[in-house]
């Protein structure tokens, strides 16, 4: 009974470190870039974008294809770096709570 107390215990306390997470997350910020730097832009982790900005050069009709590839690609940068963050966040939130290997909570 007492392992039993102990987990609920441990599970509150996750609880509590998830909300202070989630509320992190929402300010939180990573930049995406392609084109070496000619698209770049700004998610919140949890995925809301905050900025886009394109140099002037791909302004072009003749440059349309390649600037939306370059904001796609810049966009998945962003999101793969958001998700590492979100991944070492969520080991933190869970730290001590025996969680089977990979187990993910929802966002």
């Amino acid at each position: 009974m007492a392992d039993f107390l102990g987990l609920m215990k441990q599970a509150q306390a996750m609880q509590g470190r998830m909300q202070e997470m989630q509320a992190e997350l929402e300010t939180l910020e990573v930049e995406g870039e392609s084109g070496a730097g000619l698209v770049k832009l700004t998610l919140t982790v949890k995925g809301t974008m905050r900025h886009i900005a394109v140099d002037p050069s791909l302004l072009k009709a003749e440059e349309k294809e390649m600037l939306e590839d370059l904001i796609v690609t810049a966009h998945e940068d962003a999101r793969r770096k958001a998700n590492r963050i979100m991944e070492e966040k969520m080991k933190t939130a869970t730290a001590g709570l025996p969680l089977p290997p990979g187990f993910k909570l929802p966002f």
